[in-house]
């Protein structure tokens, strides 16, 4: 199962960390796997791109199932206001996957 567990600070998303696999299908075949995944690294890539700035992240690029993404504390209030919006739209992404009937039993989003 994919956990994905976001950490708020004063209602702002701080970090998200994303652990686990769902079995879903093959390898390169588990659509619920591609799902989080593009979502997840859409959202770390464009948080450097569009909000400008690097978060703190960490993957494990061996075994996979692993990504921590840590929003730092010193953002221009207008790189904070683009993270947040950003990261909740990720947060809307995967809860909609895991809403999915189809899905709920492959990932699991707190």
């Amino acid at each position: 199962m994919i956990n994905i567990k976001f950490s708020r600070k004063d209602d702002q998303i701080t970090r998200f960390v994303i652990t686990g696999h769902a079995f879903n299908g093959k390898m390169a075949h588990d659509i619920v796997c591609a799902g989080v995944s593009s979502l997840a690294i859409t959202t770390v890539n464009s948080l450097e791109t569009i909000a400008h700035f690097q978060p703190l992240v960490e993957v494990d690029e061996v075994e996979g199932g692993f990504l921590d993404c840590e929003i730092l504390s010193d953002l221009s209030d207008k790189q904070a206001e683009i993270a947040q919006i950003l990261l909740r739209n990720f947060e809307n992404g995967v809860s909609a996957i895991a809403q999915e009937a189809e899905y709920s039993s492959f990932i699991k989003v707190t």
